[in-house]
């Protein structure tokens, strides 16, 4: 349980569908993203990496999931469907605990998820080069105790 009110358990095959839509929204509204995947694609993407992941929901129905690597201690992807009201937080309460230290890359123009992992402890360490399909310049956060 994270140390907020917010339950988060771990995802199951059963929640995919519940995430990949998180995220197909999300894209869909959000103007500066380019080229949205297909809601099939981000079901793909999250089945193919479920393995090698933690991977975390909040909510029923599923209102918000993070994906976490945990040998390279990195948080691949954090979506709500509804923000401000604590699911973002009970998620990175619930990858930090027992950890020293994060880190995740955002969106140069992503301003208001920068100002939420700012709050959460998360401070700026320069650029992130992701590479392609990423077409958007990408920031460096890292998190430690």
């Amino acid at each position: 349980m994270a140390m907020t009110d917010t339950p988060v358990r771990r995802a199951t095959e059963a929640d995919i569908p519940a995430m990949a839509q998180i995220i197909f929204d999300w894209e869909t509204a959000t103007d500066w993203v380019p080229d949205t995947y297909s809601l099939k694609e981000s079901e793909d993407f999250i089945r193919t990496v479920m393995p090698d992941r933690e991977i975390w929901v909040s909510g029923e129905p599923v209102k918000g999931y993070l994906s976490f690597d945990p040998k390279a201690q990195r948080i691949g992807m954090l979506y709500c469907s509804e923000r401000g009201k604590g699911v973002g937080k009970a998620l990175l309460d619930q990858v930090k605990a027992g950890r020293g230290s994060l880190w995740l890359t955002t969106q140069e123009c992503n301003l208001p998820a920068q100002r939420f992992y700012k709050r959460e402890g998360f401070v700026e360490a320069g650029p992130y080069d992701a590479g392609p399909p990423n077409q958007l310049p990408e920031i460096r956060m890292e998190w430690q105790v």
